[in-house]
C-alpha cells in the first residue's frame, strides 16, 4: 500500500509542478528535478521520507 501511495505523491507532484511551470513560471521545473533526484535518491540509498512518515501513520505496507 505504502508503494502505491508514494509513487501516486510523486506522479501528482511532478504532473502538478509541469502545469505551473506552462502557466504560472518555469521555475516550477526545479519542483519535477527535485522529486526526480529524490526517487533516484531513494532506488540507491533504499531510504524515503515519504515511507517514514506513512509508517508513522500507521499505513501498510
Amino acid at each position: 500500500m505504502k508503494n502505491r501511495i508514494i509513487r501516486a505523491f510523486a506522479g501528482v507532484f511532478i504532473l502538478f509542478s509541469l502545469l505551473l511551470a506552462l502557466y504560472v513560471n518555469q521555475n516550477w521545473l526545479w519542483l519535477t528535478a527535485f522529486v526526480g533526484a529524490n526517487l533516484f535518491q531513494s532506488s540507491i540509498t533504499k531510504w524515503c521520507l515519504l515511507e517514514d512518515i506513512l509508517t508513522k501513520l500507521g499505513v501498510k505496507d
